[in-house]
């Protein structure tokens, strides 16, 4: 017996909750702030850019959403905390209907909307969840580095 998509939910809130935690810490005064490096982001540029790139993976791609995503226009946005928890929670509830029953063998629903030379065109759902979740995962890394680096000042 596999695992099933109800049991990664667990594994996604760990990083989005732990991202969440280190918005909040910093405040409305910091989340919009980019450390002094080369091609860094804001705290708020990358939680806001995990939560559209979930909505894409698990919504558009696993459990056939419609959504228009301006990936661009995510790495310039910016605004408050509680902008991100609004965010946060309308994703959390549609992770928790997403991941119920989904087929994980089952295909992409959306693989035509990812460039033509992408390998993930032939994934199934299974894999764009895997993908998603080490997108999470990665920037959640990414998201404490960058915390710790705002309050050291």
């Amino acid at each position: 017996m596999g695992i099933t998509s109800k049991q990664l939910q667990p594994y996604f809130d760990t990083a989005l909750d732990g991202m969440l935690a280190c918005v909040k810490e910093l405040g409305d005064d910091r989340i919009n702030r980019k450390p002094d490096l080369r091609g860094a982001n804001s705290p708020y540029v990358i939680l806001f850019h995990c939560i559209q790139l979930t909505h894409w993976w698990v919504g558009t791609m696993c459990a056939g959403r419609e959504m228009i995503r301006d990936r661009d226009g995510e790495f310039v946005a910016s605004g408050t905390v509680a902008d991100l928890v609004e965010a946060m929670s309308a994703l959390k509830a549609e992770l928790s209907e997403d991941l119920v029953d989904m087929d994980l063998d089952a295909p992409m629903y959306a693989p035509h909307l990812l460039p033509a030379t992408s390998s993930a065109r032939s994934w199934n759902r299974a894999q764009a969840l895997i993908h998603a979740y080490e997108e999470l995962a990665q920037h959640h890394g990414h998201m404490e580095i960058t915390r710790d680096i705002l309050l050291a000042g």
